[in-house]
């Protein structure tokens, strides 16, 4: 619920530290829910995404929106790597599926805080600018189911930033930005393991029960995701997270309509 930036990001790596060190527990059933809207500042004003305007790297404004974009989809993936510990912790999973969401709320607070300072470094700020809520709105409409979940977060949102990722980093670095690429690169390493984390655990529930793994997460992806998947797929950084083309290829755009 914490509104302000530094102390949801500190409050975020503590409590994964401490969960690793196992001196938390899980909520038990008569603790409060977790809230439907995570705390945030006041800024940025949300908008529909088709208002969130593009911007060339070529300039430092462009640099300083992109910026921005990333640093709001860290701050959300803060949020939604404890929602979905919070929220789910009745679910029948092993400890260790717990701990891998600590390790990437943790993580994800780390690469909001880098990205944070990059614009700091660049006389902005997280805020600045507006943002949209998509984010935020597929935790919400997935909240009570734990496999959809696992489909529309790490499978979808977090995957695409494997696509786009090493493009932007090449870009950054053709601009002579070769800060802002170190820390897209830091990011870049760390989302293959969030992404291994959300296929490894997606495709232990299907096994569980039964489950033919890339059919349920096509089924999932129809029932709880607006629109198709947008090639182009960064075919071998997903396979490596566990995440083949079997699972999205039919799932594009043009497959869907």
């Amino acid at each position: 619920m914490a509104e302000d930036l530094d102390v949801k990001t500190a409050l975020a790596q503590s409590v994964a530290t401490r969960w690793q060190e196992r001196r938390l527990s899980l909520r038990s059933p008569l603790d409060a829910l977790a809230p439907l809207r995570p705390g945030r500042p006041a800024k940025p004003d949300l908008v529909p995404p088709t208002q969130v305007a593009r911007r060339s790297l070529h300039t430092p404004h462009g640099r300083i929106a992109l910026l921005h974009a990333i640093a709001h989809i860290e701050l959300n993936a803060v949020d939604l790597a404890l929602d979905i510990v919070a929220r789910f912790a009745a679910a029948p999973m092993p400890q260790s599926f717990f701990d891998g969401w600590m390790q990437v709320a943790f993580e994800e607070a780390k690469h909001f805080n880098l990205v944070r300072g990059r614009l700091h470094a660049l006389d902005a700020d997280y805020g600045d600018l507006p943002a949209h809520d998509g984010l935020w709105q597929a935790a919400h409409d997935t909240r009570n189911d734990l496999t959809a979940r696992l489909a529309v977060v790490p499978l979808i949102l977090e995957a695409r930033g494997l696509d786009v990722t090493p493009s932007l980093l090449l870009k950054m670095r053709e601009v002579g930005d070769d800060e802002s690429a170190a820390v897209l690169d830091i990011i870049y390493e760390d989302e293959k393991k969030h992404v291994a984390i959300g296929a490894k655990w997606f495709r232990f529930i299907c096994a569980r029960e039964g489950k033919d793994a890339a059919a349920t997460f096509r089924l999932l992806v129809r029932a709880n995701f607006r629109g198709g998947l947008k090639p182009p797929f960064n075919d071998l950084a997903r396979a490596a997270a566990g995440l083949t083309p079997t699972f999205y290829r039919a799932l594009t755009s043009q497959n869907m309509s």
